[in-house]
């Protein structure tokens, strides 16, 4: 969007066009006919296009995404990124786990030099979920059949990551999963020390994603990693949504010194132009399957497609200093988020952000779930949170500017308004 860009008018006329129609009931008769609900209920828009921070729809109208669950960091489309994925497309696209190509060596060795000292082999997978059951299988194969995970925490919904993921609602209609697995409040190292034995293998989140944009207390993860250490127990950082400068540093661990048995990374990972997951953990941790590789193996994990967008999208966050930019915007979008939601203050718990990752926790799930609504009327795109629902999230890109910040201000001033005029103190 240019800087003197009108942001929006707000949508007066909620009919659609008969291509939207067309689109929904056929996710109706093929895909899912919940979400097909979900859109007519919502006036949810169709997307057709997508481009730096905008979508936009067959009517024409721009959207300004904030949503993506972390995994636009660079934007949509990011030239470097897709100029790289569409040359390897036409050289070699997919190749199988048995055949041999630089692509995976070149991207193995460029996220292995990016994370911390320690954390030397790279296994690529097609998405964080199966970068988490990889973990799992590889504390297993280190005699680590006990796994420690926390109350809210989110890790996927595949068998194994589900069974680690802190919320029942998700896992009881799947019961029963693979175990034990013990959750404990997230931010209580004491708890989770309490918990750890030889057998163990920890999970944990830095920052809390679907969990709300929750934010441990000071020293959380170097306590975890120090209880870990003298219990003998391992250490899995699940920094898929973390992970690559979104909260600040390169990755959260570093704030804290923490290098962890095994690392997770996904999301941004593939630079919003290809699925991408990895698992990066140390020579010890990685024995089994160098011993073995036929152990665990994926099909479609380190293609060359993969690979390329990998090695270029990790590149492109050290060239544009995107843990620089994200802290620099962590600044305005704070500022922003509590100035602007002073017309509806009284409906908000708490905001709570790192980086461009941010979260406006309202006292009661309809209240976000209005809120959002509010937001989408004004052409703004945000994420729900799968653990947390009164939280609305906010993921913008490391490139969010001027013009983008004052649009998301103005739909969250006008929203927020509209919200507490709705409900006002006295109405409470």
């Amino acid at each position: 969007m240019s800087a003197d860009a009108e942001p929006y008018t707000v949508r007066a006329d909620t009919a659609r066009h008969t291509a939207r129609d067309d689109v929904i009931g056929l996710y109706r008769r093929h895909v899912n006919s919940g979400l097909a609900r979900l859109a007519e209920l919502t006036g949810a828009p169709v997307v057709v296009r997508a481009e730096g921070d905008h979508l936009y729809t067959a009517e024409g109208e721009q959207l300004l995404n904030c949503g993506g669950f972390s995994v636009f960091l660079l934007g949509h489309g990011y030239p470097p990124v897709v100029d790289a994925v569409c040359q390897q497309l036409r050289t070699m696209s997919i190749t199988g786990p048995m055949i041999f190509h630089e692509q995976l060596a070149q991207a193995a060795r460029t996220l292995a030099d990016a994370c911390p000292d320690g954390l030397e082999y790279v296994y690529l997978t097609n998405s964080g979920a199966e970068a988490v059951e990889t973990a799992l299988k590889l504390a297993r194969m280190n005699g680590r059949r006990h796994v420690v995970s926390t109350d809210g925490g989110f890790h996927g919904k595949t068998m194994g990551a589900l069974s680690v993921t802190g919320r029942e609602v998700f896992r009881t209609p799947c019961e029963p999963l693979p175990g034990p697995v013990d959750f404990v409040p997230y931010g209580d190292s004491d708890a989770l020390a309490a918990r750890l034995t030889a057998a163990t293998c920890v999970i944990v989140e830095p920052v809390q994603g679907e969990g709300g944009v929750r934010i441990p207390p000071p020293g959380y993860l170097r306590r975890v990693a120090d209880a870990c250490r003298s219990a003998g127990a391992l250490l899995v950082v699940d920094e898929i949504q973390t992970g690559l400068g979104r909260t600040g540093p390169l990755w959260a661990v570093e704030e804290e010194g923490v290098t962890p048995d095994m690392l997770l990374s996904g999301k941004a990972l593939g630079g919003g132009v290809v699925p991408v997951g990895a698992v990066v953990a140390t020579p010890e941790v990685f024995a089994p399957l160098n011993r073995d590789p036929v152990l665990h193996t994926s099909t479609y994990g380190g293609s060359p497609l993969a690979s390329v967008a990998l090695r270029h999208t990790v590149e492109a966050v050290l060239r544009e200093e995107v843990p620089r930019r994200t802290r620099e915007l962590e600044v305005r979008l704070r500022q922003l988020l509590e100035e602007r939601l002073a017309g509806c203050r009284h409906l908000v718990r708490e905001v709570r952000g790192r980086g461009a990752l941010f979260g406006v926790e309202f006292h009661q799930p309809s209240l976000a779930g209005e809120f959002v609504l509010g937001l989408q009327e004004r052409f703004v795109v945000v994420c729900p949170t799968a653990n947390a629902l009164s939280t609305v999230r906010l993921t913008p890109s490391a490139f969010f500017g001027e013009p983008e910040l004052e649009w998301l201000g103005r739909a969250v001033g006008e929203s927020a308004d509209a919200l507490g005029k709705r409900y006002p103190p006295s109405g409470i």
